[in-house]
């Protein structure tokens, strides 16, 4: 594998960021929005969250089982009644991490790239179907569904900034895939490496959390 914006044991075996694994649930089916110049609670009220159910929020020590996420535990939600969105800043970028994919990237980095903000999501479900978005000024500039992306023709074409995440989210080699062919956890890793976000959990317990049930 060659996976050049990412440090040793940042990524698992399967090419996933490790924090976005140890955020999920056991068999994820998850949203990762990432936005430049826009605050947490701005970027959750931008996705249709509600002001009224923010709340700081302290990540647990370890998920209850396998079907709560870490930000769905920190919220005490019942596993199926809510999704559960998480943010915070690191640098020029706030995430957004929605452990249950009720936030999509077709249509929701439009309205966070609003306002001359560059924003960009990847989704995978359950089913393992993935992709992602990336937007600049309101404008959807690419969208990618992993199951067609041809990474030596599509990415060429792509605006420079989304090329250089690719370059640094590398490919990831596995049984299942040819040669140079996309894995399913391209697009976390490029949204990631897009905003600098090749972090561990614990560097997230170590900055301001914003957390609220969702949908």
């Amino acid at each position: 594998m060659s996976t050049p914006g990412f440090p040793p044991n940042t990524l698992t075996a399967e090419g996933d960021p490790v924090w976005l694994v140890e955020l999920a649930t056991e068999d994820p089916n998850h949203t990762l929005h990432v936005v430049k110049g826009l605050e947490p609670a701005e970027a959750l009220e931008a996705l249709g969250a509600k002001p009224r159910w923010f709340q700081p929020c302290e990540l647990p020590a370890a998920r209850p089982d396998a079907v709560t996420s870490l930000p769905g535990a920190a919220l005490k939600i019942e596993p199926g009644s809510s999704a559960a969105l998480l943010a915070g800043r690191i640098g020029e970028w706030t995430f957004v991490y929605d452990d249950s994919g009720a936030t999509v990237p077709e249509d929701d980095t439009i309205p966070l790239s609003a306002d001359g903000r560059t924003a960009a999501s990847s989704l995978y479900t359950i089913n393992a179907d993935a992709s992602m978005s990336y937007a600049v000024n309101g404008e959807q500039l690419a969208f990618v569904n992993v199951d067609d992306l041809e990474l030596e023709a599509d990415v060429p074409g792509m605006p420079a900034e989304l090329r250089a995440a690719f370059d640094a989210a590398g490919v990831f080699e596995a049984d299942y895939l040819e040669p140079g062919e996309a894995d399913y956890a391209i697009g976390m890793r490029v949204v990631c490496a897009l905003a600098g976000l090749t972090c561990t959990l614990d560097d997230l317990r170590r900055i301001p959390l914003l957390a609220t049930p969702f949908g």
